[in-house]
């Protein structure tokens, strides 16, 4: 997470609408880079206001397209600006990855209007810090078992599940909508669009039979029959009557106002409330040098389904799974990767008790059965031992009253 200043709070303020930039050098570049990604466009906007605040107090500029001018005149210097910016950014309580992506903006901006920046130049004159990265270990089954039990609420509960047992990103997973979910097939199955992925790709995860089930109660709930009050104008009384919401398959799951479905708006809702959780069970701690961040983030489950994935010998089968481009060679047909998935299932289960004493028993059973075999072929060895030990003191026996025969005929 980003610490954002009381000057960058105001900027957010500012550009809550992306395409209303009041700079013409800015509304073009802009307006170029939302043809690709409407994410990336309003960054990037948020970014070269910063800049254009440290114009107004380093140079007292009103317009970037000032500073553009005078570069491309030779008053100043490309390269001098930007280390002033990078130094300006220092001062400000950002990470060094942040500094580093904000000073790669504008760089990449004072390209797109055509200021030539040689990139060895740039390396040698604008020094910028080193990203410092910090080694981040999966979850255990453990540690999500008890987030899942701490969640008192049963859509953050699901969420969650969902997001453990499916390793979704954070808003994939709540771009998923009721139309977009098959719950009754085997195994059940949640399509992902392309729109909301990161690499701009469709694809169908597999849900656990655990995932299913708590999906269903969580949409039974959600469109459930409730009482529902108000004040009728006209009659100037307040009138209670039983309402059932109306079930869209253009409904987000985990959304509660349709008027505007926006995954990206309910992120903001959900990490508060795994915030509060992590903090009550103990398990909210804050990231070093990063006190706005907990170690535990909603990204971490996915760290989690790769390392089960992967540590089962599928390291493949985990890239296809959440959703990275992976080897180009990999391509199992759909029966095969259910069947694979089969298999890993149990392992991306939680609370599901019948199934993992289910599991429990047919792995005692397995471990009887080989008991047994073991135990089996160790009295057929011994057998085979006896029967090789009496065969060879036959043998010796026959040897020796062979040569008494021969002994006996030489005399």
């Amino acid at each position: 997470m980003k610490i954002i200043t009381t000057s960058d709070a105001n900027i957010t303020q500012k550009n809550k609408n992306l395409l209303s930039p009041t700079n013409d050098a800015i509304s073009k570049y802009i307006r170029n880079v939302n043809i690709m990604s409407k994410s990336t466009a309003s960054e990037y906007l948020l970014r070269l206001n910063y800049f254009k605040s440290f114009l107004g107090k380093k140079f007292s500029f009103s317009s970037i397209d000032t500073i553009i001018k005078k570069i491309k005149d030779g008053d100043e210097d490309p390269y001098e600006v930007l280390t002033e910016y990078a130094l300006y950014l220092m001062n400000c309580g950002i990470s060094p990855y942040t500094l580093k992506q904000r000073v790669i903006t504008i760089k990449n901006f004072l390209e797109y209007q055509d200021i030539d920046i040689s990139p060895r130049k740039f390396k040698f004159k604008v020094r910028l810090p080193r990203t410092i990265r910090r080694n981040k270990e999966a979850l255990s089954k453990e540690d999500v078992v008890d987030i899942l039990n701490a969640c008192s609420d049963i859509r953050l509960k699901t969420y969650v599940m969902f997001l453990a047992a499916g390793g979704f990103r954070a808003v994939e997973g709540l771009s998923i909508r009721i139309k977009d979910l098959d719950l009754e097939s085997k195994p059940a199955k949640a399509f992902v669009r392309g729109e909301f992925t990161k690499t701009k790709t469709d694809r169908v995860v597999f849900l656990t039979d655990e995932v299913a089930q708590q999906l269903k109660f969580w949409l039974d709930y959600k469109y459930r029959t409730r009482r529902v009050s108000y004040k009728e104008e006209s009659e100037g009384m307040t009138i209670t009557e039983q309402r059932s919401p109306e079930r869209k398959g253009t409904d987000l799951i985990f959304g509660i106002y349709q008027r505007e479905p926006n995954p990206e708006w309910l992120y903001d809702d959900f990490g508060n409330s795994f915030a509060k959780t992590l903090d009550r069970i103990g398990k909210g701690t804050r990231e070093d040098g990063n006190e706005r961040r907990r170690q535990i983030t909603f990204h971490s489950f996915r760290r989690f389904v790769k390392t089960t994935i992967s540590d089962l010998g599928y390291s493949d089968y985990s890239e296809y799974f959440i959703g990275h481009s992976g080897s180009t060679y990999w391509r199992k047909k759909d029966s095969e990767k259910a069947e694979i998935f089969r298999k890993i299932e149990p392992y991306l289960s939680f609370l599901n008790v019948h199934q993992l004493e289910r599991q429990g028993a047919d792995i005692q059973s397995k471990v009887e059965e080989l008991e047994d075999l073991n135990h089996s072929l160790r009295n057929h060895d011994k057998m085979k031992d006896d029967a090789i030990a009496h065969l060879s003191d036959q043998l010796v026996a026959l040897t020796s009253r062979l040569q008494e025969v021969e002994r006996r005929q030489q005399v």
